[in-house]
């Protein structure tokens, strides 16, 4: 089909071992590549995906990555040699060869915070491919992001305001944890529309539905009871989540609805009668209240993203570190 000729392919590389301290010295918990696999989905089709680590490190983390399809490049320790610069030499040699060999690879994706990898951008970019960059916050160079053509910081990515599931995330065998999304989950269609308009702008009804299928496979508008893929976005149009322009594929967005206004006045009423509330608890405490809460309905990708806008829109403030974070109205102290 022409339309999916002219989808991004996309191919993923991992500076495994910067990504994992970075996210356990700066954020507290192990790296997930998980978050960045779906914000992956919502600008193309990946391809490739490649990690490189001495994986006798992370031996919980390679059962993980291998649930998202990603090639574990082994890079063993040797006396008198550095990991680090045996990663960087063999990331830079394996993205530059693909970027030679296969015209088709349109988006190059490099997740490190290490500027030593800057070259590698550049030149990459000469080869006439966009660059993507991924990086934790507090352990990325400032030279690395502008050299790159977009860079998402994996602080704004990942969970870090409900702990809900990271039990689950712990325990879970291989084949247990293929598929977390439920299979006809309104929620992933809202979240990935979001993500689609903020880093594509319009987008079709075509390209939205190929979009959840990158992030769930098993996605199915049937066990929501929809004939078609149409029919479920006519029922979101109906409900006052999403507006449709056009008819037989068209352009879908989210609608200016009620719903973020009443989950507004749900974060005001509870913080008004309780103060404050540990940023752990916090969904639980809206859930509570009500029990249809659910800010993948809002468009957002997790909880942690539904609080960074909150904060952003002056409506919280979360003060404190780590355990001890919590969550009060903007306007108190």
């Amino acid at each position: 089909m022409a339309v999916d000729d002219q989808e991004p392919r996309i191919a993923v590389f991992l500076d495994y071992e910067n990504l994992a301290i970075g996210a356990r010295d700066n954020l507290g918990h192990p790296f997930d590549f998980g978050p960045v696999a779906d914000a992956l989905a919502e600008r193309g089709r990946v391809i490739v995906r490649k990690a490189y680590a001495d994986w006798s490190y992370f031996d919980k983390d390679r059962r993980k990555l291998t649930r998202h399809q990603v090639e574990l490049i082994e890079l063993p320790q040797r006396m008198g040699t550095s990991r680090k610069n045996a990663a960087d030499i063999k990331m830079a040699i394996d993205a530059i060869e693909l970027a030679l060999d296969r015209e088709y690879l349109s988006t190059f994706v490099i997740c490190t915070g290490d500027s030593d990898l800057s070259p590698l951008v550049q030149k990459l970019r000469e080869l006439d491919r966009r660059v993507i960059g991924v990086g934790v916050r507090g352990s990325t160079s400032k030279l690395l992001p502008p050299a790159c053509d977009e860079f998402m910081f994996y602080d704004n990515l990942v969970n870090v305001a409900d702990d809900s599931t990271s039990d689950e995330d712990e325990d879970d065998d291989d084949d247990s944890s293929t598929a977390r999304s439920e299979p006809g989950d309104v929620g992933l269609v809202l979240s990935t529309l979001a993500g689609l308009s903020d880093s594509s702008g319009a987008v079709r009804s075509s390209t939205l539905k190929r979009a959840v299928l990158r992030k769930n496979p098993t996605f199915s508008e049937a066990d929501l009871g929809f004939r078609n893929f149409g029919s479920l976005l006519g029922s979101l149009r109906d409900e006052g989540l999403v507006e449709l322009e056009g008819t037989g594929d068209p352009v879908v967005s989210l609608a200016a609805s009620t719903a973020a206004e009443a989950a507004d006045r749900l974060v005001r009423d509870l913080l008004d009668d309780v103060g404050e509330v540990k940023l752990s608890g916090f969904k639980t405490a809206l859930k509570k209240r009500d029990a249809e809460f659910s800010e993948r309905k809002l468009g957002y990708r997790n909880f942690g993203s539904f609080v960074r806008a909150a904060e952003a829109r002056k409506l919280i403030k979360v003060v404190g570190k780590g355990d001890g974070q919590v969550v009060r109205a903007a306007g108190k102290r």
